[in-house]
């Protein structure tokens, strides 16, 4: 079984021969313990950005937000929102069509045609995530406010982040790659950042056009979302998402997998708040078995292996990750 097919049976719901993993960290350990999954090249202009993205210091993004981290190894918080406080500056703005205009794909089919893995564009400038882009323009507490107002202005500046995302996905969807990613953070540490009711209404629409965009073309769809999201997950399965990355061990995972196994691929995780930062690598590994146990009880698929590493997440503890799930 090929990588590639061992997550596409994965995502579908059949039985495979191993457990899939997405393992990104390079070097010995992605030696040790091979990823299954693997990102495109490709070439984005840079646009009106300047500086270095995970570096102390300031830095500009594509759409114009201001940057500012404390300390290398970490992507920092917006400092300075273009469209922050009243909306007139929303009249004259516009998304950095720009970039997508100067996206060079070309080498994208080549590299997946030469690969085995399943190959899907991931993070930075290449995901569609409409509710932070929101937060970055607006500002967080300011996008807040409009949503308990809904103003007219606010839905001109959903459809507009949405349109630019929705073009942006239909670049990669005419490519060769597997799937694509979309990415929101929805849940604080016990609950949903907004209402059900505002998020079915306001926001939901803009994952459904992604979803079917993206089917349309034979592309799976990934996406990431940190926090507690339980009453998402029926939700994201009805708008058609087919694997969630989300922080597990912030909600009941056992009550996870009796609700939505077979329904909804886990891609990843293990906790990053205690596990990888602090505890053992038995813990860890014990974390691990956790996951399987409560997602693989029908049979062997439904769940990718995944970690993230961070600034204070232990080496020993990211490499007993993937070797219990080698294991599995």
């Amino acid at each position: 079984m090929t990588p590639r097919e061992r997550v596409r049976r994965t995502l579908e719901f059949e039985e495979v021969d191993r457990i899939p993993i997405e393992n990104s960290f390079g070097g010995e350990l992605e030696r040790k313990y091979p990823s299954d999954v693997a990102r495109p090249p490709f070439r984005y202009p840079a646009g009106k950005s300047w500086g270095v993205e995970n570096r102390k210091g300031r830095r500009m993004d594509i759409w114009g937000c201001i940057w500012e981290a404390g300390e290398d190894g970490v992507c920092g918080e917006v400092k300075e929102s273009p469209l922050r406080g009243d909306w007139s500056a929303l009249r004259a703005f516009q998304p950095p069509w720009e970039v997508l205009a100067g996206a060079d794909l070309s080498q994208v089919n080549a590299a997946c045609a030469a690969s085995d893995r399943f190959m899907i564009p991931m993070w930075g400038e290449l995901i569609a995530n409409p509710f932070e882009r929101m937060q970055h323009l607006r500002g967080t507490e300011q996008l807040y406010v409009d949503l308990g107002s809904l103003e007219p202005e606010l839905y001109r500046l959903r459809d507009m982040v949405h349109e630019y995302f929705l073009k942006q996905v239909g670049l990669w969807v005419k490519t060769d790659v597997d799937a694509i990613h979309l990415a929101d953070d929805w849940g604080a540490q016990r609950s949903l950042l907004i209402s059900p009711a505002l998020w079915r209404e306001f926001f939901k629409p803009l994952y459904r056009d992604y979803c079917e965009l993206a089917h349309a073309h034979g592309k799976y769809v990934l996406m990431h979302s940190d926090g507690y999201i339980l009453k998402l997950i029926p939700e994201l399965i009805e708008v058609g998402v087919d694997a969630v990355n989300a922080q597990l061990f912030c909600m009941p995972i056992e009550q996870l997998a009796e609700a939505f196994a077979g329904k909804i691929c886990f891609w990843g995780e293990i906790d990053r708040q205690y596990l990888l930062t602090a505890a053992s690598p038995a813990e860890v590994r014990q974390g691990v078995r956790r996951v399987a146990a409560a997602f693989l009880r029908q049979k062997r698929t439904g769940i990718v292996g995944q970690c993230f590493e961070g600034k204070e997440h232990r080496p020993e503890n990211i490499e007993a990750v993937y070797d219990e799930w080698s294991k599995v």
